[in-house]
C-alpha cells in the first residue's frame, strides 16, 4: 500500500515538470519566425498597442494562448467553430499542432474527413517557438 501511495505522489510530483518539459520553445526564434504569420496575423493588445503590425485575414493573436478556439470577434470557418464550441482551448498542443496542419487538426478535431481550414498555410516546424512567442507577449 505504501508503495502505490508513493507512486502516486512521486508522479503528481513530477507532472508540473513533465509538462513544463513539453511546452517549451525559444520565444527569440519564435518572434523571428512569427514574420511567416504577419502577413494574415496581427499581434495588438487589448489597449491598441501594436506589437506586430500585419494582415487583418487571420484573427489577432494577442492573447490566443489560453483562449478558447474561435473564441474573438472574427470571421472564423465553420469547422473551426464547430472545434470551438466543444470547449477546446489553444494551449500548447493544440496549438502546435494546428499550425504544422490546420485541416489535418480540425479533420481529427471533429472526426470528420470534410472539416476544412481557412488557414492554408502549414508551419511544418517552429510552431514550438511562436508559442512560447505568443506566450511572452501576452502581457499575463
Amino acid at each position: 500500500m505504501h508503495r502505490i501511495v508513493a507512486t502516486v505522489i512521486a508522479g503528481l510530483l513530477a507532472a508540473p515538470v513533465l509538462a513544463a518539459e513539453h511546452e517549451t520553445g525559444d520565444a527569440a526564434a519564435g518572434e523571428k519566425d512569427f514574420r511567416k504569420c504577419k502577413a494574415c496575423h496581427e499581434i495588438v493588445a487589448d489597449n491598441g498597442d501594436v506589437i506586430v503590425k500585419g494582415g487583418k485575414t487571420g484573427p489577432n493573436l494577442y492573447g490566443v494562448i489560453g483562449r478558447p478556439v474561435a473564441g474573438t470577434d472574427f470571421n472564423y470557418g465553420d469547422s473551426i467553430v464547430a472545434v470551438g464550441e466543444t470547449g477546446a482551448v489553444w494551449d500548447f498542443d493544440n496549438f502546435t499542432a494546428y499550425v504544422e496542419d490546420p485541416s489535418a487538426w480540425l479533420e481529427e478535431q471533429l472526426d470528420d474527413s470534410s472539416a476544412r481550414s481557412k488557414m492554408a498555410f502549414k508551419l511544418r516546424s517552429g510552431g514550438d517557438d511562436i508559442y512560447a512567442y505568443l506566450v511572452s507577449v501576452s502581457g499575463e
